[in-house]
């Protein structure tokens, strides 16, 4: 009885799992045609294949709805990015690493929701500090103790091994990134992403190689 207690269990959880992702795709789909301020629940529930009863047990709010989808975007996404490759000298790792970032952040899912965050966050400012949370600051904090480690074997001199992981990051994205955000070009190149990070490496050693 126990047994079949615990499979009953098991798979609710897993209609409810199911459940939830349908409702997310579906919820994506709109935001990224109507913007987040002009998505409504309604027209989510009509899109992800579900009654608004049904919408509203799994999420009860837009900003709720929308902050997971963002969490469940980058919370993979930044963890699979965060693995650094160790062999080789600095500037290779640091280099892999920054083509990893610039390809990932070039993605069109990735630019749209960007764009979409970005319209957001006057009104949401919540959704605005999630979507900051699960990628530009995971990445960071992830990347500056990689640079400690750096640090340690002698390669770099690091006063605020914080602040160099962002102005690393800032240098990869350089000023081609700003071009594909506001859409001045539709896309990168794999050279145009290769020789920024090459550029931005070679800048970040000159500040902090030792």
């Amino acid at each position: 009885m126990d047994a079949e207690i615990l499979e009953q269990e098991t798979g609710r959880r897993q209609d409810g799992g199911a459940k939830r992702r349908q409702i997310m795709d579906g919820a994506r789909t709109v935001f990224l045609s109507a913007g987040f301020d002009g998505a409504s629940m309604n027209d989510i529930a009509r899109a992800a294949g579900v009654s608004k009863g049904t919408l509203y047990a799994y999420f009860t709010s837009k900003d709720e709805l929308f902050e997971a989808i963002i969490r469940a975007e980058y919370a993979q996404s930044a963890e699979r990015l965060c693995t650094f490759r160790r062999e080789g000298d600095p500037r290779s790792m640091l280099t892999d690493f920054g083509v990893r970032l610039m390809r990932r952040m070039a993605e069109p899912s990735h630019m749209s929701l960007a764009r979409v965050v970005i319209a957001a966050v006057e009104k949401f400012p919540n959704v605005g500090r999630t979507f900051y949370e699960s990628g530009p600051l995971f990445g960071a904090t992830r990347l500056a103790a990689e640079l400690r480690a750096l640090e340690a074997a002698g390669a770099l001199k690091l006063p605020d091994p914080e602040r160099a992981a962002w102005h690393f990051v800032d240098l990869c994205l350089s000023y081609v990134y700003k071009r594909l955000l506001f859409g001045v070009v539709e896309s990168l190149s794999p050279g145009e992403i290769e020789d920024a990070v090459e550029s931005g490496v070679e800048v970040f050693f000159r500040a902090y190689g030792a």
